[in-house]
């Protein structure tokens, strides 16, 4: 019996990056993931190096095909920088294997309202591979069966499927009235946040399973919450959004918006634990941890830039916060969420470098 997942008919948030090219998209401001990317890099290397098994039969495949797919693709470049450093690294792998280097198959998947034409306008002309975009949200299959024999996944799975119901009810003891997004201290909002994460994480490990060759493997790169009694409103990610919900309390107090409106927004996003992300996996039981740990970001040790970063979650977060608040008070926030990050400079500076960026390598279990 195959296992329970997400219907591709059931209904799921989908908040796709600001697409096109201009100076509020997300391919000119995602400077910060390309980082993560770059970070990876050696990780990826050392995956392929030390854990890929060419001797598996169904490498061996009549079609001579090695199939790649990268889940929450967004709009490039960043992508394409991802699945750069995947193939040359298995093709390293055969030629040092003395194997004929097989054909690369691309596959770039994010939500059906992703800008699929800007990621295809700037596809590499001297790529290595056969692209091709798959929509669908990676809560659910989108693969045949036993189809891929490598998984990507930057900087998307801390994305939920949904806002969790519970704390956009009044009167629940998790409704998360004045906020946006959860702080670490109030625990039923918190645990509802948890709940949904560890749900949403498991169907994607499923749904992976699914698609994965035996002894296939899933890189993963998202951020999350460092070790120890750390807060996560005592980390750069938590001010951003409690910055950026401060800003629409201003809004509201300046009579732009309504209370009610910011009462029922909520960013559905979750950074989890080291501890938590084994939980799950190991719950899950369809793939060995062959590696979990944080990167070393390469602007984790430069100034923080107030202009950039405010640029970066503009191109992250207005097509939600449009959507929900419309788009007519997007210039005025992103103005007075600037300035709150400039007020907050000292404190963001120190935030940030408790800032964590795991990076996963799991390998798929022959059972």
């Amino acid at each position: 019996m195959a296992p329970t997942m997400v219907s591709q008919q059931e209904t799921l948030e989908a908040h796709p990056m600001n697409g096109g090219d201009g100076i509020n998209s997300y391919s000119q401001n995602s400077c910060y993931q390309r980082g993560v990317i770059d970070a990876a890099k050696l990780v990826i290397i050392e995956a392929v190096t030390e854990k890929l098994d060419l001797k598996n039969p169904i490498f061996d495949s009549s079609c001579n095909s090695f199939r790649i797919a990268d889940f929450g693709c967004s709009t490039g470049p960043n992508t394409f920088l991802a699945v750069q450093n995947i193939v040359e690294a298995v093709e390293q792998k055969y030629e040092k294997s003395a194997l004929e280097v097989p054909e690369f198959q691309v596959f770039f998947n994010d939500h059906v309202d992703n800008d699929f034409n800007i990621l295809f306008r700037t596809l590499p002309p001297a790529r290595k591979y056969f692209a091709a975009g798959v929509p669908g949200s990676f809560y659910s299959r989108v693969f045949p069966k036993a189809s891929l024999h490598f998984v990507h996944c930057s900087y998307a799975l801390h994305w939920l499927s949904k806002v969790p119901k519970e704390i956009t009810e009044e009167g629940s003891p998790a409704w998360n009235k004045g906020r946006i997004h959860y702080t670490g201290v109030e625990k039923h909002v918190l645990k509802a946040y948890f709940g949904q994460f560890q749900k949403d994480f498991d169907i994607f490990l499923k749904a992976r399973a699914q698609e994965l060759i035996a002894g296939g493997l899933m890189v993963i790169q998202m951020p999350g919450l460092p070790t120890g009694e750390v807060l996560f409103s005592r980390t750069g990610a938590g001010l951003l959004h409690a910055l950026l919900g401060a800003s629409l309390m201003d809004m509201v107090k300046m009579g732009v918006i309504s209370e009610d409106k910011v009462d029922s927004f909520n960013l559905p996003q979750y950074h989890p634990s080291t501890e938590e992300l084994e939980m799950v996996i190991e719950m899950n039981n369809s793939f060995t941890i062959e590696r979990i740990g944080a990167l070393n970001h390469p602007l984790r040790n430069v100034p923080f830039d107030v202009k950039m970063t405010s640029a970066q979650v503009r191109a992250i977060m207005e097509g939600m916060l449009k959507e929900h608040f419309g788009d007519e008070i997007m210039d005025e926030l992103f103005e007075l969420y600037t300035k709150k990050l400039a007020d907050n400079y000292i404190v963001f500076d120190k935030e940030i470098r408790r800032d964590v960026d795991f990076c996963l390598v799991l390998k798929r279990k022959n059972n």
